[in-house]
């Protein structure tokens, strides 16, 4: 019972009757996605083996193997050469690229080291011929710059011309990554990037064409392929580093958290540019680069989950408080995936094996009487169907028309106007009598209190002031990269980093450009989910209003609901899909000879079972939406009103544990508001709330008895909430900045008002200053008739 796999594709999906976050209405059946299958990026991080589950229930069997670590820190499955993962920085379309960055490389090599191989320099050889290109970034000719860019490229991507296997190119690729940063290399193509962002003949230029391609952003794509590498390469850890990779590992980790030259983190730059490009001024900036290389500098800087662990122990101890009971990642791994929810043809055999008959006499169910009854049949959050599952029967997603990613105040769901509420006890907030500390004296402390400088406290105050800006950018590339969404005319374009200059022509070309937008909106999407998961995770341990004030404003640019059209669609598909070409991924392809592709292979896809990185993704959404609604009553209404519950009980189909737990606390959160006929239809969900999800003590969340919890409540909490950050804020970073262009205060009561710093010996010459500043001055009055 249960077993998808012996039900249609896509049989147990509803009909959508349109979604919200301005993408028009689409289908939700298997669709594309259901035929065009991708694969397992090709990298290696630690294996830690997670209960291996299948991820269908029948004769359609795969398991995931090893990805419990990998899910939890952010990083790949592995691969038996790496522990990278270089092959998704590349699209299908920059393969000829590869040969032209050899190409550059060894005409300008061959002059100055003849009849040699850069593998058989010596050490000193390869810093002189690095400082030789370095020189050549130095020349005014934009060509020539491009050219030696390419050259130290071909190096940070391994001179895989050399050599003979996969593994060789990742460890020529990690030797030269470390020679780079060594010799300054970061620092000259940081220059080169901070030049391109503000080139506005290239953002002219990509403005007028009608469409952009590949070529409008081909200098931007070498630069960041460059620094992408060289993060990445030099921040992953390996046990025989020699201690002098160690030492520049902590000095470049300084180098982009506190930075020396600039006024700003290096993350914030390209936060900048992906604002730039969602107001329209830089569409041919390559997203896809951006937002990998934007991951990984939060995850070098911040550090990883492993890492935040660590830092809340730390804490703890500091502190004073009791240690962590568990580490939740760590007690995932070891859960069994649950079977997925009864559909309803079983639920209708069900009903028809009771009504046999067994007797004349006819029992009534017991019924537990709801305190949400007060409602009554207007209850807006109450279902209305019988004992059906209402995932069969809920025609209506509950997200209707469009909800535009703007930057508004709030995004509260109106609700209808309800009776007022029930007399009851009311008890004093507080304590009885009054506190013995001033108000005055709270702010002081909390002014007076020294803020630890980490990298985290650094990023969010470089962010603050343009933080709205940056989450709305973001939430608008994760939109246009949802498989869900539908092209529109005002809609931004994010594969102008994919698109060649000339459209295919063949189907074998069109099928393979197909494969190649499919995997680059899959990796856009992996990466917006990663680095907002990370950020909201540090921030919460940094601070939490820092955390408070970053999740408000993804609530306010409607990310609720954009995370749950995300998921309203045929989940089993998007798992499963195989968007990728494994022959044609890096490092693969540069050192193994090609197979002739056909039509037929494209289709077939390769072997895997299902896609690690889709899985990957639907794991951080997942656990971001747990992060915003989480105690907030507010938010969980709005899960109750955009009706998530049948979109997550979907996602229940997938038997992956980590998958179905922050789905499972989803439903649980939200179950006291969906009414009793719900909960009766649905106890196979129940059951697996109670067997996977932690409960408290007076955890009453099954029987809808918070009384407390009134929808009229909500408003003035998300408010109380809002007042609270802007307060932080304002006492924290609003420091009085001493400049000539500071506003005046023209008010007397506060101008009188305001405390003055005195010197400690002020009381000793009191008297005296009084008399030769105040008495002995003469005040003429009749000069005031005088002024103008």
């Amino acid at each position: 019972r249960g077993d998808p796999s012996s039900f249609p594709a896509g049989s147990s999906a509803p009909r959508d009757c349109g979604n919200s976050v301005g993408t028009g209405r689409n289908s939700v059946g298997t669709g594309r996605n259901s035929k065009e299958q991708a694969g397992i990026p090709k990298n290696r991080c630690h294996i830690v083996s997670l209960q291996a589950q299948p991820l269908f229930a029948g004769p359609r069997t795969s398991e995931l193997l090893g990805v419990g670590s990998c899910l939890a820190e952010g990083e790949a499955p592995p691969h038996p050469c790496c522990s990278l993962s270089p092959p998704e920085l590349y699209s299908y379309t920059e393969e000829p690229e590869l040969s032209l960055n050899r190409r550059c490389f060894e005409e300008d090599f061959h002059t100055q080291v003849p009849d040699r191989r850069w593998l058989e320099l010596d050490r000193a050889q390869q810093k002189a011929h690095v400082m030789h290109l370095l020189d050549g970034l130095e020349v005014v000719s934009r060509d020539r710059r491009l050219r030696v860019a390419r050259a130290i490229l071909y190096l940070a991507q391994g001179v895989f011309g050399d050599c003979d296997n996969e593994g060789d190119v990742l460890h020529w690729s990690r030797h030269n990554s470390f020679l780079l940063y060594q010799l300054g290399t970061f620092s000259a193509f940081l220059e080169l990037l901070n030049m391109e962002i503000e080139n506005s003949q290239a953002c002219s230029s990509a403005l007028r064409k009608p469409a952009i391609s590949l070529a409008d952003s081909t200098e931007l794509r070498v630069l960041l392929s460059v620094m992408y590498l060289m993060v990445e390469n030099i921040r992953v850890e390996q046990e025989t580093d020699p201690p002098e990779w160690q030492t520049c590992r902590e000095t470049f980790r300084m180098e982009l958290s506190f930075p020396v030259h600039t006024e700003e983190p290096f993350a914030l730059l390209l936060f900048t540019m992906v604002t730039k490009f969602c107001s329209g001024h830089a569409p041919h900036f390559p997203m896809k680069k951006v937002l990998l290389l934007l991951w990984k500098v939060l995850l070098f800087t911040l550090g990883g989950f492993e890492a935040l662990q660590a830092m809340k122990v730390r804490r703890r101890e500091e502190l004073g408080l009791p240690p962590l009971p568990e580490d939740s990642i760590q007690v995932v791994r070891g859960m069994r995936a649950a079977s997925p929810p009864a559909c309803a043809i079983e639920l209708v055999e069900q009903q028809q094996q009771q009504q046999k008959p067994r007797g004349h006499r006819s029992r009534r169910p017991l019924m537990k009487q709801d305190s949400l009854d007060i409602y009554n049949e207007r209850d807006p959050f109450k279902s209305d169907e019988g004992g059906v599952d209402e995932e069969e029967n809920d025609e209506d997603s509950g997200m209707e028309g469009e909800l535009e990613l703007l930057e508004r105040d709030t995004m509260v769901p109106a609700l209808p106007a309800q009776r007022p509420p029930m007399d009851r006890v009311s008890f004093p907030k507080g304590l009885p009598w009054a506190p013995k500390v001033r108000q005055k004296d709270i702010e002081h402390f909390l002014e007076a209190k020294e803020v630890q400088e980490t990298p985290c406290e650094v990023l969010y105050r470089a962010m603050l002031y343009n933080l709205p800006q940056y989450m709305i950018a973001l939430l608008k590339i994760l939109l246009a990269a949802a498989p869900t969404s539908k092209a529109k005319t005002d809609s931004i374009n994010i594969l102008a980093d994919v698109l060649p200059e000339e459209m295919p022509i063949t189907v074998l070309q069109s099928m393979k450009l197909g494969i190649d937008v499919n995997r680059h909106k899959e990796i856009i999407v992996k990466s917006i989910s990663a680095l907002l998961l990370l950020l909201l995770k540090h921030l919460k341990l940094n601070h939490i209003y820092q955390f408070e004030y970053v999740s408000q404003h993804l609530v306010f640019a409607n990310c609720i609901p954009l995370i749950l059209k995300f998921f309203n669609q045929n989940i089993m598909s998007y798992i499963t899909a195989k968007n990728s070409i494994s022959v044609l991924d890096y490092p693969h392809c540069t050192v193994c000879d090609l197979p002739e592709l056909t039509a037929e292979s494209l289709e077939a896809g390769d072997n895997n079972q299902f896609c690690w990185r889709n899985l990957f993704s639907c794991i951080n959404l997942l656990r971001i939406l747990n992060k915003l609604t989480k105690w907030k009553h507010s938010r969980t209404m709005m899960l109750v009103v955009f009706k998530s519950a049948p979109i997550l009980k979907r996602a229940l189909k997938v038997k992956q544990a980590m998958m179905q737990l922050y789905v499972l606390k989803l439903l649980k959160i939200q179950t006291k508001y969906l009414g009793r006929q719900w909960r009766k239809s649905n106890m196979k969900t129940m059951s697996a709330i109670y067997q996977k999800v932690r409960h408290r003590m007076n955890d009453d969340w099954a029987y809808g008895n918070d009384i407390d919890a009134r929808p009229w409540d909500f408003q003035a909490e998300e408010c109380t909430l809002r007042a609270n950050i802007e307060a932080f804020n304002s006492r924290r970073y609003d420091k009085a900045q001493e400049s000539e262009f500071a506003p005046v205060d023209n008010c007397l009561q506060s101008v009188l008002g305001q405390r003055l710093e005195l010197p400690h010996d002020f009381h000793y010459s009191y008297e005296l200053w009084l008399e030769r500043e105040v008495f002995a001055q003469p005040i003429r009055w009749e000069e005031l008739l005088h002024c103008q």
